[in-house]
């Protein structure tokens, strides 16, 4: 549990990340699933914010205990192919220093669990194919409750049964305790479908607008597999390239060939859809928890000290390197000097809120009590609004984004919006009367999406707000 000490020492680094505000915003609103995202992780993220003082620990407490879960888990996958102690080590460690993991455990993300989700169900199916057959009711459980995380496993279970049929062992297509965890993972999985199928699936339409680039950190499809040798580290490369070559010829681990198999079927079906590179994160325990066995093998051949201490060198310099880009240690006044943010976009997202809250607050305050009392804040993103709302719950706050749209329109008689965010052409559609009053800043000079915006009071409505609620409506 070390990893995730150091998780929560580093969590009050900056602030709130913009998706941590969101969660926060939506999960007071409890559904079985939003249009972006099924229920489980804003739901855990209001309840953490409940607890005693709303601080970011408490909230991200829950991301620092998966990620160690996850390094834990990868060493008990390496012990299930058979691997020694040493290997166990090396398999976790290599976990635990990798880029990914240190990026997304020390803040409140659907991406931590659905790593550790990635990691448990692939262990459990490890165990399984040993012949564990009741193990299957255990990989039910962690993939439905999985999917009440993120819909991306669905890509997982589908990779493992292309796998299997593949490459063996294909009698456990006929075990009972298969298809009765299928049946539990069905069961977990249903509210959250039977929730996106009353609302017009609004995840296949996210799903699409991503994969053609609307996002803010899309990047080419040939980017894919060279950023793979980012996601743990390039000097770490080595030990799950040896595992994925184990996984796919080792005789002793021909059992689990078809895990060889699925990461392939992953490269090519997120790929093909757009996905994004991290998507295939979720496979990289298992392939570090095979390559340990062949990494301390290396180290025992020839110079055994020599390369003992290289391997302590690519562990250390890939922790602290992750630390470094992906924790917020930087001093907060000198990170527009550094490189962190143009590779870390995280980072730059945990900066300004607080600023942007009191800005929008300050504008909002400067007008007549009368008109305050008819005045909203309009957010272009879920970001700015969850900002407001987090930290000037006073100011009534309402966004197009995402799930926030489905929260509906302002009320009728608001008149005045502070507006940041929407295009200065899009504004004068919707109001009679648009003023620039101020600009965003966020006092440390760090380029992120805030920074610089300009800031509206508009006016005058030029139709009712459920007229104009469809327009401001956006997914992405």
């Amino acid at each position: 549990m070390a990893f995730a000490v150091v998780l929560l020492a580093g969590s009050v680094g900056y602030g709130y990340h913009r998706d941590e505000l969101y969660f926060l915003a939506i999960g007071a609103h409890p559904a079985w699933g939003y249009v972006d995202q099924p229920p489980l992780v804003p739901l855990l993220a209001h309840a953490m914010d409940a607890l005693p003082g709303h601080s970011l620990v408490w909230l991200r407490l829950p991301s620092a205990l998966a990620g160690g879960l996850t390094v834990l888990v990868t060493g008990l996958t390496a012990r299930e192919f058979q691997a020694p102690r040493a290997a166990q080590m090396v398999a976790a460690g290599s976990m635990a220093a990798s880029a990914v993991l240190v990026a997304v455990s020390h803040l409140a993300s659907t991406s931590t669990f659905d790593l550790l989700a990635w990691t448990t169900v692939t262990w459990l199916v490890v165990r399984a194919l040993r012949d564990d057959g009741r193990a299957w009711l255990l990989v039910g459980l962690a993939a439905g409750t999985s999917l009440e995380i993120k819909t991306l496993p669905v890509f997982l279970l589908l990779a493992l049964l292309v796998g299997v049929v593949t490459a063996g062992p294909r009698r456990v297509l006929t075990s009972r305790w298969l298809w009765a965890g299928v049946g539990i993972a069905l069961v977990l999985w249903a509210p959250n479908l039977a929730w996106q199928a009353t609302h017009g699936w609004p995840q296949l339409t996210l799903s699409t607008l991503i994969a053609s680039g609307h996002s803010g950190t899309s990047q080419p499809r040939w980017l894919f597999l060279p950023y793979q040798v980012l996601l743990i580290s390039p000097v770490l490369t080595p030990v799950w390239a040896a595992g994925l070559w184990r996984l796919g010829r080792d005789p002793r681990l021909a059992r689990w060939r078809c895990l060889a198999i699925a990461y392939a079927v992953l490269v090519v079906m997120f790929v093909a859809t757009g996905g994004k590179p991290y998507y295939l994160c979720g496979m990289y325990p298992a392939l570090l928890a095979a390559g340990g066995e062949p990494t301390v093998a290396w180290v025992h051949r020839g110079a055994t000290r020599a390369r003992a201490s290289r391997l302590r060198w690519a562990l250390a310099l890939s922790a602290a390197v992750s630390v470094v880009l992906m924790l917020p240690v930087t001093p907060l006044a000198a990170l527009h000097e550094t490189p962190v943010v143009a590779i870390n976009y995280d980072a730059g997202e945990t900066v300004g809120w607080p600023r942007f809250a009191a800005t929008v607050g300050r504008v909002h305050d400067a007008l007549p009590a009368r008109q305050r009392q008819r005045t909203i804040f309009l957010g272009g993103n879920y970001g700015e609004a969850g900002a407001v709302l987090h930290y000037r719950p006073d100011v009534a706050t309402y966004s197009g984004h995402n799930s926030l749209w489905d929260l509906g329109p302002p009320p009728a008689g608001a008149d005045t919006a502070v507006v940041v965010g929407y295009p200065e052409a899009d504004l004068r559609r919707w109001f009679t009367d648009v003023r620039r009053v101020t600009t965003i800043d966020d006092g440390v000079d760090l380029e992120n999406d805030e920074q610089g915006q300009p800031v509206w009071l508009c006016a005058s409505p030029t139709r009712p707000w459920a007229t104009l609620w469809p327009q401001l409506r956006r997914l992405g």
